[in-house]
């Protein structure tokens, strides 16, 4: 036999409770009148009561969940940038012919203006990026990829993350680069077709880099402008960028 639910208990409780009191005030003061009257009159208030709590208060209170939630996400992904997506997208980047070719377009400095960091922002949207996979350091991406795969199997385990559909892909993507890498015993003399996949691997994770890099930047230059600060000094993008504080 299934245990009965503490609810349907509390319930039963509930309405005995209510009913008694009815009767309580029936036999003190004899008017059922009155007693139907502020009954009917609770019942019908209930409807707006239901309005009030479900649709209008919870969907505040929701929001508010909503926003502490995307807040510990964004403590998620600021580890994973400090701890490997800014070195990634770095050694990306500076393997990246196009971008090469248009430093002055990704120069931001503590005197850059908002609007010129959400040029560089637009411009890093729009980018299509140019690699030859001759010049792909491959070891390099593998080395690193293979040190911090405990770090991002520990990400995986973060139930925040199942709130940001695009983060976890990011993740997926750096999964999928890292194993293909791994299975190689050579990265020297491979056939160009399995060059030309790896490079469509690395162009994947590099894509998503980017994108949740400046969704992330975005954060901090409206909330957290000492972290923003950091992030410029060590933009990816600038191949000549320090984190030393410059006049």
């Amino acid at each position: 036999m299934k245990k009965v639910s503490w609810k349907i208990y509390m319930g039963l409780l509930l309405i005995i409770l209510s009913v008694s009191f009815y009767l309580l005030e029936y036999f003190l003061f004899r008017d059922l009148h009155h007693i139907l009257v502020f009954l009917i009159e609770d019942i019908a208030f209930l409807f707006i009561e239901v309005l009030l709590v479900t649709l209008i208060i919870h969907k505040v209170l929701d929001k508010r969940e909503k926003q502490e939630r995307m807040e510990k996400l964004n403590m998620v992904i600021g580890t994973f940038y400090s701890e490997i997506g800014t070195e990634l997208l770095s050694i990306i980047a500076n393997m990246d012919m196009e971008i090469i070719r248009s430093q002055s377009k990704f120069n931001i400095t503590n005197h850059s203006s908002g609007e010129e960091f959400q040029n560089m922002c637009t411009v890093l949207k729009k980018h299509k990026s140019q690699f030859n996979y001759k010049e792909i350091d491959w070891k390099k991406l593998k080395l690193l990829l293979e040190s911090k795969k405990d770090f991002l199997l520990r990400l995986l385990e973060n139930n925040n993350l199942l709130e940001h559909q695009s983060f976890t892909d990011l993740l997926w993507a750096v999964f999928h680069l890292a194993e293909e890498l791994k299975y190689r015993d050579t990265l020297v003399g491979l056939p160009e077709e399995d060059y030309k996949h790896l490079t469509g691997d690395m162009n994947r994770v590099y894509g998503e880099l980017r994108n949740q890099w400046i969704s992330y930047v975005e954060h901090l230059r409206k909330s957290y402008p000492y972290l923003f600060s950091l992030a410029y000094r060590t933009n990816p993008f600038d191949l000549n960028s320090s984190p030393i504080v410059k006049k």
